[in-house]
């Protein structure tokens, strides 16, 4: 069986990230954690330069086509478009395994939309379109209820000013 579906961030509450602190006086308060990522990016030559995080590969990035970047090579648009599909695909897994769902497979593409509004480009808008195949016998309420925590607690577009939507197809049984 399968089925497609809809939903958006703006149409969805925003609640800030919390956790549990069980360590302090017993029954486990509730508490709230800032965390610092930390990146740095440094020019290479022409049009490119590097990004870098402690620990990992560094990654070439040049500005798109569209504003005189290089050809095949990551700009910072892709990465923001990607970073926030990722971000949900991960959220997502993490509620599918809360609820104990069995993900065979999860693919996933995205498409960001640059606009000129008031002036300056923009990504006004962020579509990720999984497709997810479940095991047989998986309950398809449990399945749009997880992709609807996801795209409620997806940090990243709740982090951003663009709409995000999601439009899963949902497969249920083998991976075809």
């Amino acid at each position: 069986m399968m089925t497609k579906g809809r939903f958006s961030s703006n149409l969805l509450p925003k609640t800030p990230p919390r956790t549990v602190d069980s360590d302090e006086g017993g029954g486990g308060s509730l508490r709230y954690k800032s965390f610092t990522y930390r990146t740095s990016a440094t020019w290479k030559d022409g049009k490119c330069g590097a990004l870098c995080a402690e620990g990992k590969p560094e990654i070439l990035v040049t500005c798109p086509e569209e504003f005189h970047g290089e050809n095949g090579v990551w700009t910072p648009e892709e990465m923001f478009v990607g970073a926030v599909e990722v971000c949900h695909m991960v959220t997502f897994k993490s509620f599918a395994a809360k609820r104990q769902l069995h993900i065979l497979f999860y693919t996933s593409h995205a498409n960001g939309v640059l606009e000129f509004v008031d002036g300056d480009y923009r990504l006004t808008r962020i579509v990720i379109f999984p497709t997810i195949v479940v095991a047989a016998g998986s309950p398809e309420i449990e399945i749009h209820t997880a992709l609807r925590d996801a795209q409620r607690h997806c940090l990243l577009a709740n982090s951003i000013a663009s709409i995000v939507e999601v439009n899963p197809t949902l497969i249920i049984g083998d991976v075809p």
